[in-house]
């Protein structure tokens, strides 16, 4: 199945999910920060909970820059104490992720876009309580978008759900002529196929191959274990294989 994991990793990467042009922030999002209160390190800090900076020694970052994973950290640390340029460049960074992820979800631009800045609407609300707890930021803000797409499609449709939790270990080792599959396979064959998955099968996989997060990433943003993706991700891609078109498997 490597084949298959890599064919798949670039046909979204080169697929018709768009890539915006970077935007600032919007005023309207960064009007609501909370004021920066300096050493407490949030409004009510005092008597409301653990202080935010108590923490700090738990922080994680996926940027593979150590720099950049500093200061990635240090605008989180910033964002939490109400410094509103501070989330305003979180917002740059992250902001085309997810809304690649997004549009991917819903299929449309402009609803793409909405859900885009309602995700970081609900994380400037809650910058306050974030808590690091080993959890990287950038997988905190998809397990918002991912809940906002699938609360946008609840009424909507049925969604499809996995019909099994099991966790038994799939044999990697019949490979198969994937090579010669894929070398006929179209990008809208596949991203067809994909599309008729089970929806967290195609979240695990557009977050893994898309959005290129680690598998403690993605398990952070679909709340599950390491080991749970883990078999999530050899079963979305069995099951992918199988939906592939007949003239081409």
């Amino acid at each position: 199945m490597r084949e298959l994991r890599r064919a798949l990793a670039q046909v979204l990467a080169t697929s018709l999910v768009p890539s915006p042009a970077p935007v600032a922030a919007p005023g309207w999002l960064l009007s609501q920060a909370a004021p920066s209160t300096g050493s407490a390190g949030h409004p009510g800090a005092s008597g409301a909970g653990p202080d935010p900076a108590s923490d700090r020694d738990l922080a994680a970052s996926s940027a593979e820059d150590a720099a950049e994973r500093q200061r990635l950290i240090a605008l989180v640390e910033l964002a939490r104490g109400g410094d509103k340029e501070a989330f305003g460049q979180l917002y740059d960074h992250y902001q085309p992720s997810v809304h690649r992820f997004l549009y991917y979800r819903v299929g449309s631009v402009q609803l793409a876009e909405d859900l885009t800045a309602e995700t970081f609407f609900r994380a400037l609300r809650r910058m306050n309580g974030f808590r690091w707890q080993g959890r990287d930021f950038g997988a905190w803000l998809m397990t918002i978008a991912r809940n906002l797409a699938t609360d946008h499609f609840k009424s909507g449709r049925a969604r499809l759900e996995l019909v099994t939790d099991d966790e038994r270990t799939l044999d990697a080792a019949d490979e198969g002529p994937e090579g010669m599959v894929l070398a006929q396979l179209t990008n809208e064959a596949l991203l067809d196929a994909l599309h008729r998955l089970p929806q967290d099968q195609q979240d695990c996989l557009v977050m893994r191959f898309l959005q290129g997060l680690s598998l403690a990433e993605t398990a952070e943003a679909m709340e599950r274990s390491s080991g749970a993706i883990k078999q999530l991700q050899l079963r979305a891609v069995r099951h992918l294989a199988s939906l592939l078109p007949e003239d081409v498997r």
